[in-house]
Order: structure tokens, then sequence, then C-alpha cells
């Protein structure tokens, strides 16, 4: 599970060869006791809990780096490391 960001105690990663899970591009986000399964392409939580202040804050950080998600994403699914991506400042 490769962190690719990681922003106001929020960490984000993307996991290998898991297309069967939900079957969309998606972001794995933790955050204290929080986990959550963010879909790229609209930012809508796929699975699991996250704080509302905390879940805008990587809603605006997707709409900044989607291109680049989606990028990390294909490789992520063909088995290799996707790239580290800037953190929200």
């Amino acid at each position: 599970m490769p962190t690719i960001s990681m922003f106001y105690g929020i960490m984000i990663s993307i996991f290998y060869g898991e297309t069967e899970l939900h079957n969309k591009p998606h972001i794995h986000a933790r955050y204290q006791n929080f986990k959550a399964s963010i879909c790229i392409e609209t930012g809508d939580v796929l699975a699991g809990d996250f704080p509302p202040k905390k879940l805008k804050l990587i809603q605006a950080w997707i709409e900044i780096h989607r291109d680049e998600l989606f990028a990390d994403w294909e490789l992520a699914q063909s088995g290799e490391e996707p790239y580290k991506i800037a953190p929200l400042q």
C-alpha cells in the first residue's frame, strides 16, 4: 500500500491490483481512526467514513491532481509503483 501523499494528518494511498473491489479508480485515505475509499473521478466516498472537513480537503486535492491520480491508478493496476503527488498546501 504505497503512500502517495500526506497532508494535514491525512495519508493517501493507492493499492495494487484492486479493480475487483470497487471497479472504479479510487484512493484510500486514512486520518486518525478513520478510513475511506474515495472515487478519483467524483470525489465521492465509496466505502468507509471520514470527517466532513477532512473529506473536503481530500476532494480539493483530488480536483487539483486528478490527472496525476488517474496516471497513478493505471500504474498501480499494472503492478507498478505509483508516483508521489504533491500535498495540499
